[in-house]
């Protein structure tokens, strides 16, 4: 069969991996009229905004989104229109964590892609290709057409792709501009094989063919959370191997460089951290626990679900670490909490270590100073409380603060604790720093960010995770 022309592409979902990914598209392909809906107004006004405010930070997506906007690139809240006029559709909803219900706290919910699937069979008069760009469990592209073709329209066909993103959130723009690999799976029908080609022939315009690779649907489903899982299990590894260095003496930096050199191996994702945050890794990890729970695999669950434990812990094993070098109790101590995000380049918090580190200062009744540099304070206030559902909002704000600067945050405190990697942590003016602390004066480097002989000949007292502490 010949491949469908694809001249309109809607994408439903106007978040962090349908927004950057469909305007990279419409730059690189101008011919190609890309709409992206969502049917929340707010967000589509920052993407229509005359100051491009967008609703996601992201380093370049501002310029991507200058050249295309108003000429092949268009935000809306017309859902029904832009499914209407497109052949090709993109579903880049929400796949959260179940919170209750069957598989609650691993399973994914589907709740949005179901509700976008059926407004696309309700809408659609003509032919569509309809894409899975959302993270979701292996089959549920099955789900999706059963849907489809349980209340199509005569004449109507749909067509299901799976085609998982592979974004790192900071370096998304160039993720797009320049991916490692763009992974299309289908149905191995002369028809899911013609779709296939269709959306081939969109990233063809500026991916290399060699680095388009066409699987089978489930295996495409798959292949997304195993990435993450194998990602994120470095990291857990990496962080384990840094709790052995505390105790024994020996440098994370020098082991994970060591280990590094190795060809088998190689040096990506090996820095010790006080965890992974974001939105892929924890949630994709839980969604092939549940999948190998609902295949009778419960040795393969257990395997799955300890690097979440591992990270987990991470997260506590810092805070404590805090707390005992205070002298046991931070009670009434001001902590500076340097850094929001779950990683630096980018405001998105979700599952970030700083808001497990602060929940644990909390309890133990320390007064925290927070700065994040891109985090939108409503935002933080909102992951504070969901942290603490039993704690009233006021009662946060009366232990919690939210600065302006770095040098207002660490005012006053007692220990300051880098919690993201922000690259102007590195240039903060710490000798001001040191003069305005209380004396001890300490730095919990939880993202192995400062020099910290630097700090201790300006006079700080200084823990580094992964790094035994020096008297």
């Amino acid at each position: 069969m010949d491949p469908v022309k694809v001249n309109k592409i809607c994408c439903i979902g106007a978040g962090y991996v349908g927004g950057p990914t469909c305007a990279v598209i419409a730059v690189k392909c101008p011919h190609i009229i890309v709409t992206i809906v969502d049917l929340n107004e707010m967000r589509i006004n920052a993407w229509n905004s005359p100051d491009y405010k967008l609703p996601i930070y992201e380093p370049g997506l501002e310029a991507v989104v200058r050249e295309a906007r108003g000429r092949n690139l268009f935000f809306s809240t017309d859902v029904d229109k832009a499914i209407e006029e497109a052949d090709l559709i993109f579903v880049s909803v929400n796949t959260p964590t179940k919170k209750s219900g069957v598989g609650a706290g691993s399973a994914a919910d589907l709740n949005y892609v179901e509700r976008a699937t059926r407004r696309i069979a309700t809408v659609a008069n003509s032919s569509k290709i309809v894409v899975e760009k959302s993270t979701v469990p292996c089959r549920t592209a099955e789900s999706m057409r059963t849907i489809l073709e349980a209340n199509s329209k005569p004449n109507c066909r749909f067509d299901i792709l799976s085609n998982p993103e592979f974004l790192a959130e900071g370096t998304a723009i160039s993720d797009l501009y320049n991916p490692d690999r763009v992974l299309i799976g289908s149905l191995q029908t002369p028809e899911g094989k013609a779709a296939s080609d269709a959306l081939v022939s969109v990233y063809a315009n500026w991916v290399p063919t060699e680095r388009i690779l066409t699987v089978g649907l489930w295996s495409s489903e798959l292949s997304k959370l195993a990435a993450n899982a194998m990602l994120a299990q470095r990291i857990s590894s990496i962080n384990a191997l840094s709790a052995i260095c505390e105790a024994t003496g020996a440098n994370i930096d020098e082991v994970a460089h060591a280990i590094g050199f190795d060809s088998r191996v190689g040096p990506k994702f090996l820095k010790a951290s006080v965890g992974f945050g974001g939105s892929c890794f924890q949630k994709d990890i839980l969604n092939l626990v549940y999948l190998s729970e609902s295949c009778h695999l419960p040795e393969v669950a257990a395997y799955w679900r300890q690097v979440v434990e591992m990270n987990e812990y991470q997260k506590r094993r810092f805070s404590k670490r805090v707390v005992d070098t205070l002298f046991n109790t931070i009670t009434d101590k001001r902590i500076a909490v340097l850094g929001f995000a779950f990683k630096a380049d980018t405001g998105d918090t979700r599952e970030s270590a700083a808001i497990t580190l602060i929940r644990d200062f909390q309890s133990e009744r320390a007064l925290i100073n927070i700065y994040d540099p891109q985090v939108v304070h409503s935002q933080i206030w909102t992951d504070l409380q969901e942290a603490s559902p039993q704690v009233p909002l006021d009662a946060i704000k009366k232990q919690v603060t939210i600065c302006s600067s770095a040098l207002e945050a660490c005012k006053d405190a007692e220990a300051v604790v880098i919690a993201t990697e922000w690259k102007e942590f590195l240039d903060i003016d710490w000798e001001a720093v040191y003069e305005n602390m209380n004396k001890p004066a300490f730095v919990f480097d939880g993202r192995l960010l400062v020099d910290a002989e630097k700090l201790r000949k300006i006079g700080f007292k200084v823990t580094t995770i992964g790094r035994p502490t020096t008297p």
